[in-house]
């Protein structure tokens, strides 16, 4: 269930619980602390004056009562405190009786709780009591003659203190929840239209639509998304551009050979037609339907690659045998082509690989030497070892291949026109993805009068047949 208002309300919402979980947490943490310190100041001075006062007492006519009032009443002006002494009546239960009180009239306190738990443990006791609706912090002292001196005052200019805090941080709070609200509200709209925005760039690439660019000038992780949106983009614009390409050559390719072979089948259908020219029909409808053959191989190589399901051997490869079995089975193209085909064979030159794939790559390398060079050129395959991997070298003393041409050389179905028929645009395509597929690699190196393709392969070292 989609919520209302989107991300936006979504950011605010968590800003605002934020900053107002920030300030309840300091709140909790403040102001109870507070009141506890400013409370329990008040309490230590009382026990501190009651402790300075217990001496004087001492000192003290206690058969005289006015003396004990004065005494009381003259604490109670210098500690600003009511001063009470208690005389204890009886362990048990303890009973307390008034025998000075400097304001008979602020209310009973024969029953303190303070004052009793000192009369029962004869040690100092602190706490806070509260009489007509008024806070009061206590302290009680025991006397010489196990009487009891209790020293009390009122907390309120200490609780009134607590009570502004409160209202100025309830105050901070609304202001901070209302700035907070404010400035997430404009950040959590600007971060929703941004996201928005990759979310229409998203339905656009999903429907194929390639042309605009993903842009978003944030450094933060929405930036950084927008960055992959944007390779994203390239790449299917680019993968969408090859199947394009590879939908139009293909159809060209297969268009081609079909409608040669319709049309020399037509001809040869005349019953007058001569045996020689029959013949050379037949001739030239075979060379037709050798290249479909080859093109669907080619296809159905490319689809198991794309698949993942072309599989390649593991085993002893002699590149010298390779090298003379491709010299043997393209002689007669290389005769037609005018050009010399030659081998030079390195017999150290072992590889692990596949020996199929390795011709495979071998002859497409060789026939693109032939079927783009000028006749008269020479042709040169040779085995060697080359920084410890095993190398097949195709080379020729052709013209070279042009700089525009170099980069894309190896893309499916690119074509470089040259004498001869430049077929599909698929056997480097293929040769290359073979060789990465047996932990190889084809690299080409032209200039100007040379050209050379070589294939390296993991190399293997050689045995010695006995």
């Amino acid at each position: 269930m989609r919520v209302p208002g989107g991300i936006r309300t979504t950011l605010a919402v968590a800003l605002l619980a934020i900053v107002g979980g920030a300030l309840g947490g300091a709140y909790l943490m403040v102001v109870p602390s507070l009141e506890r310190r400013l409370v329990d100041a008040r309490i230590d001075q009382l026990e501190e004056d009651g402790l300075d006062a217990a001496p004087a007492y001492a000192r003290l006519d206690q058969s005289n009562p006015v003396a004990l009032d004065q005494f009381v009443d003259f604490l109670s002006a210098l500690y600003r405190a009511r001063v009470v002494v208690f005389q204890v009546l009886g362990p048990e239960p303890t009973t307390l009786s008034v025998a000075a009180d400097s304001a008979p009239i602020g209310g009973s306190v024969r029953n303190d709780p303070v004052a009793k738990r000192t009369a029962e443990t004869s040690s100092i006791s602190r706490g806070r009591v509260e009489r007509r609706g008024l806070e009061f912090g206590e302290s009680a002292i025991p006397l010489y003659d196990t009487n009891v001196m209790l020293l009390s005052a009122s907390v309120e200019d200490q609780l009134a203190t607590v009570r502004v805090v409160k209202r100025r941080l309830l105050y901070a709070t609304g202001v901070a929840l209302l700035i907070a609200a404010i400035l997430g509200t404009a950040a959590a709209t600007v971060h929703a239209r941004r996201i928005r925005r990759l979310e229409r760039a998203a339905n656009r690439i999903a429907e194929g639509q390639f042309d605009e660019p993903v842009v978003d000038l944030g450094d933060d992780e929405l930036g950084e998304l927008a960055m992959a949106f944007e390779e994203m983009r390239i790449q299917l614009s680019q993968l969408d551009t090859a199947r394009k390409e590879f939908v139009a050559n293909a159809s060209h390719e297969l268009r081609t050979p079909l409608f040669s072979l319709a049309g020399f089948l037509e001809l040869m259908a005349d019953e007058d037609l001569d045996e020689e020219t029959r013949a050379g029909f037949l001739a030239t409808t075979r060379e037709q339907v050798d290249r479909l053959t080859k093109l669907a191989a080619d296809l159905l190589d490319l689809s198991r690659m794309d698949a993942g399901r072309l599989r390649v051997e593991q085993e002893e490869v002699v590149l010298a045998d390779v090298a003379r079995t491709v010299v043997e089975e393209l002689s007669a193209l290389a005769e037609t082509t005018g050009h010399r085909l030659t081998v030079d064979a390195d017999s150290d030159a072992w590889a692990l690989a596949d020996e199929e794939r390795v011709l495979q790559i071998g002859r497409a390398l060789a026939a693109n030497a032939l079927m783009h060079t000028p006749s008269g050129t020479e042709v040169r395959i040779s085995t060697s070892v080359e920084d410890g991997r095993a190398a097949l070298t195709v080379s020729d003393d052709g013209p070279g291949i042009a700089r525009e041409h170099v980069e894309r050389i190896f893309d499916r179905f690119y074509r470089v026109e040259g004498p001869q028929a430049s077929g599909s645009g698929l056997g480097l395509a293929i040769a290359r993805e073979l060789a990465e597929r047996m932990d190889g690699s084809v690299e080409l190196v032209t200039r100007p009068g040379s050209t050379r393709f070589m294939l390296s392969l993991p190399r293997v070292p050689a045995t010695v047949s006995t």
